[in-house]
């Protein structure tokens, strides 16, 4: 499987929430009641928080 482009990255970016801080995020996905199944990261694009799937143990 190829790497995205920079224009895919950016294109999957906008269609993701946005979150100021990691806490934010988190406390989203607690709210949404996925807190275990979904990790936040800083995106390189946009640099804002968003969330991702955690990946299962």
């Amino acid at each position: 499987m190829k790497k995205p482009s920079h224009d895919e990255r950016r294109l999957m970016c906008t269609r993701k929430r946005r979150y100021q801080t990691q806490a934010d995020a988190l406390d989203a996905a607690m709210l949404a009641g996925v807190e275990r199944q979904r990790t936040a990261y800083l995106c390189p694009i946009c640099g804002h928080w968003h969330l991702a799937s955690a990946n299962p143990r």
